[in-house]
Order: structure tokens, then C-alpha cells, then sequence
């Protein structure tokens, strides 16, 4: 198979497996930071939820401005080449491998999801600097070691790899068990790599409440955590400073005062693995 393809699928196939029925997170995130990538069912529940806690908004975008710091961070500042982003969501603007193959062209990046959404978003995704690489797995959390494997197509893991797993791990309802994933694939990884994570905490009557309205709506459900939950998942990797703070706050652009005064429900860090 060629770099930057992806296995052809059946547009039929696609079809059958996204369900309109219901919200999905992947639209529904896609919904709140202006993409044209979702359903009624899933803008009818964010306004729902927007009416609970507008602040949820906030949330979404200044994740994936966290997202787009930390890339950089770990291409300019910690040479980086290489990207493993599990449950990458739908495409908007600033993507893992537009940021990091902004800052260096070689870089190589592979996204992994399940959502038959972002499979069908997957060419838009693929796209590349001549001197990099970007694919595609059609993979889930719960698959580590497949990841692992299937990702080697792409990536050298005898080399730093930074693992990218933003907005996911609510996903997994046992925060014993996403401590679990998430050591299963750092174990494949050497040396000198580093882990990303970034979720919604529970840290407001509002965000609690706006995620129990979610799970409510029928979409699979996100578990907001604790601070120290998701401080949890850096546990034996070495913290990169300021440590697990608010999104806002994890190295915010001097020109940016809005962003770095702004609190939000969201926390996250970056951490090499020794």
C-alpha cells in the first residue's frame, strides 16, 4: 500500500455504520468548534447542553488550542518527528500533522479512530509534505497492541514517539482501566517518547452537569474526572512544566491574554517517557 493511503472502503459500508439516531462525540466536538461535520441530532444536543453549561463551548476550543501548543512544543522544542494521535476526532483546522509538519516538514504522523465518520474523512486527513507522512487506522483504544503494530507501517518505534490522546480517555467509565491503555501503549513506545493527554474535569457543578446531560442524550458516555485523575495517567513519566494544569494555561501564548486568564474544565499535560 502506498504512504498516505488508506484501505478503500466501501461507501456503502461507511454508510451502514454511522447512526443518525443518536449524538456522537466526535460530531457533537465538531459541532462546538464551528465544523460543518455533524447531524441535527448531534447540534440539537449541544444547544441543549450549551443551555446547561455554556462554558462547555469554551472547553472545545481551547483544547484544541492546547493541541496545537503542544505539538509545537514537542517539534521546535523537543524534536519530535513522530505522532501517534488516538481517537483523533473529525478534521477541523490545525490538525496534529498540519502543526507539526508546519514547524518540520519530515514529520510522521498516524491518527487512529473508529468513528465511520472520520473514516470517511480519512483522504482529507492524509494529507502530507512530500518529505513526511500521514496515515490512518480504523482502530479503537481498547486495541493497543493492534495499534501498536499496524502503526509501524508508518512510524519507526525505535524512535520517540509522541502519543496524543486528547478529549478520549472519558470514553472509558474504570479510570483504572485507561491508566491500563494508556501503559499498554507507552510500553510499546521507547525511550524519550512522550504522552499527551488533555479531558473535561470535574471541576464545576456546571460541567458535571452538562456531562450527565450528555449521557443521557444516548451517546456513548464521557466520564468527567478529578484533577488528580488525570494527573494520574503521567504517573512514572517525567512532567513537562507547568505540570497538569488547566488547557488554558499549559503554555499560553504571551499575545494571547484571553486564553491564558481564561478558567476552563479542561486539564492536560505533557510528559516524556525516561
Amino acid at each position: 500500500m502506498p504512504e498516505n493511503d488508506v484501505p478503500l472502503v466501501a461507501a456503502d459500508d461507511i454508510r451502514a455504520r454511522i447512526d443518525t439516531s443518536t449524538p456522537h462525540s466526535a460530531r457533537f466536538w465538531n459541532y462546538f468548534v464551528g465544523g460543518k461535520d455533524n447531524y441535527e441530532i448531534d447540534r440539537q444536543t449541544g444547544d441543549q447542553i450549551k443551555e446547561i453549561f455554556p462554558g462547555l463551548v469554551d472547553v472545545a476550543r481551547t483544547s484544541r488550542q492546547f493541541l496545537g501548543r503542544a505539538v509545537r512544543y514537542l517539534a521546535v522544542e523537543q524534536g519530535i518527528r513522530q505522532f501517534l494521535d488516538v481517537g483523533t476526532g473529525l478534521p477541523t483546522a490545525d490538525n496534529t500533522h498540519q502543526v507539526a509538519q508546519r514547524y518540520a516538514p519530515d514529520s510522521r504522523i498516524v491518527y487512529v479512530d473508529s468513528d465511520p465518520l472520520v473514516l470517511a474523512h480519512a483522504r482529507a486527513l492524509l494529507t502530507s509534505t512530500p518529505e513526511g507522512s500521514t496515515a490512518y487506522l480504523d482502530a479503537d483504544l481498547y486495541q493497543p497492541e493492534e495499534i501498536l503494530k499496524a502503526a509501524e507501517s508508518t512510524l519507526d518505534l525505535s524512535r520517540p514517539v509522541a502519543l496524543m490522546i486528547l478529549n478520549t480517555l472519558g470514553h472509558v467509565e474504570d479510570p483504572a482501566e485507561a491508566r491500563e491503555l494508556v501503559g499498554r501503549l507507552l510500553a510499546g513506545l521507547p525511550s524519550g517518547s512522550h504522552l499527551v493527554v488533555s479531558d473535561s474535569t470535574a471541576t464545576s457543578e456546571g460541567m458535571v452537569a452538562a456531562s450527565a446531560a450528555y449521557n443521557r442524550s444516548g451517546a456513548v458516555p464521557y466520564h468527567v474526572r478529578s484533577v488528580a485523575e488525570i494527573a494520574g495517567f503521567f504517573d512514572g513519566l517525567e512532567l513537562a512544566d507547568p505540570g497538569v494544569v488547566q488547557v488554558t494555561r499549559w503554555r499560553a501564548e504571551e499575545n494571547d491574554p484571553e486564553a491564558e486568564a481564561a478558567d476552563v474544565d479542561a486539564y492536560g499535560g505533557v510528559a516524556r517517557k525516561a
